[in-house]
């Protein structure tokens, strides 16, 4: 199990820094009951093994008139290697595009769309990803509201498959 490989302390530093990656280094340590020289050598070494990817600030779209968020189901022509990662390419370059995941069955891409209003969400549909080659099909869907949005993983749950596991 690939979180098996960290200690408790590891996983504890993890924990904390995604639910705020803005504390200092003192902070840390003290939340997970260490000093902070280690603390910051724990660090930068999940840091380094890729642990971590980066610090990030939860900006609120709306605040800066981002209005409408949208879910976009992409079904592809071919699913050819080439093809897939021509499309992933494509997608990393639409700035409307949030995120974009390789999915298994009927769609073979859902894109989080983020934009200000629906006339900018549309032109983005029927000028680009609709007219981008290799898609066959689009289905959209609006989002009215989020229940929950949650990054990361839970580390909670991570726990208890330890704890079962020892």
């Amino acid at each position: 199990m690939a979180g098996s490989k960290l200690d408790p302390i590891d996983r504890h530093i993890l924990a904390e820094l995604q639910s705020d990656g803005r504390m200092t280094n003192v902070e840390l340590a003290k939340r997970v009951g260490i000093s902070a020289p280690p603390c910051l050598r724990r660090v930068r070494t999940l840091e380094e093994a890729g642990y971590i990817r980066g610090y990030h600030a939860d900006i609120d779209p709306r605040e800066l008139g981002f209005e409408v968020q949208v879910f976009a189901m992409v079904r592809l022509h071919s699913q050819a290697e080439a093809d897939l990662s021509a499309f992933e390419s494509r997608c990393r370059a639409w700035p409307l595009v949030r995120e974009c995941h390789m999915l298994n069955g009927e769609i073979d891409f859902i894109l989080k769309c983020t934009a200000p209003d629906l006339p900018s969400f549309q032109s983005f549909l029927t000028q680009e990803l609709t007219a981008a080659e290799n898609v066959a099909s689009v289905k959209t869907s609006l989002v009215i509201r989020c229940a929950k949005d949650e990054p990361g993983v839970p580390f909670e749950v991570l726990e208890a498959r330890l704890q079962r596991s020892a």
